[in-house]
């Protein structure tokens, strides 16, 4: 009996490849990332207390780049909790004033559902829609809040005139040659 069920093994791998052949071409086509239609704007990096915390760069979707849609990546370079990422956001928005407390905290609970914790390497991006924030963890939807409200504090936190990083946000405005 071994000796028919071997003489079926390479038929049953030629099926099989001849059953995935069609699929093949999907494995060689470059995957949609969250900035897939944007053109890279500016970039810069933002520290704390002299230590590097993330890389930023914009990429926007218009020859405005404080008019949505526009795209916020932020690639990681330290070890962060989820929690303290949505938790620096809420006071940065809170700092701008440009939302209530009942609304932070809202917004503060979505964000701590959303945000995964980061190792050195790993890519948060934020697209900003007229209606809405849809967030990317390393190419890979991990939510949204449908709030234009929202999307516009969220981004304010880099884009702002009065952001706590007005380095980054100069380096996030300026053109780059493309």
């Amino acid at each position: 009996m071994s000796s028919i069920s071997n003489s079926f093994i390479p038929r049953r791998r030629l099926l099989l490849g001849l059953a995935a052949w069609p699929l093949a071409g999907l494995a060689t086509t470059d995957p949609k990332t969250p900035t897939t239609g944007f053109r890279r704007w500016g970039s810069g990096e933002f520290r704390r207390f002299g230590l590097l915390i993330y890389e930023a760069t914009l990429w926007t979707g218009s020859d405005d780049p404080l008019r949505p849609p526009l795209a916020l990546e932020l690639t990681y370079k330290r070890k962060i909790s989820g929690r303290d990422i949505a938790d620096a956001s809420v006071q940065e928005i809170r700092n701008l004033g440009t939302a209530d407390e009942p609304r932070l905290r809202d917004w503060g609970e979505r964000m701590v559902k959303i945000f995964p914790d980061v190792r050195p390497g790993d890519q948060i991006v934020g697209v900003h829609l007229p209606d809405a924030a849809r967030f990317y963890f390393n190419d890979r939807s991990i939510g949204a809040v449908d709030d234009p409200a929202f999307a516009r504090a969220f981004f304010a936190i880099w884009l702002d005139a009065r952001t706590s990083a007005p380095d980054l946000r100069a380096a996030l405005l300026k053109r780059q040659d493309s």
